[in-house]
């Protein structure tokens, strides 16, 4: 597939790609430690004492 391409071409979009790759394993990363510590259970003091209000 890249055969066609030279070697500098081939180089050019090797770097874009594993940058993009870079790029999307950041954005999951961030994405996912927002939704671990977004969360109500992360606390167990603060979660406990909401539970004990509820009641």
């Amino acid at each position: 597939m890249f055969d066609a391409l030279s070697e500098e071409t081939q180089l050019i979009v090797m770097v874009i790609g594993i940058a993009v790759l870079f790029v999307a394993v950041m954005w999951n990363t961030n994405r996912n430690r927002n939704k671990l510590y977004g969360r109500n259970k992360r606390d167990f003091r603060k979660n406990y004492f909401t539970k004990k209000k509820k009641k």
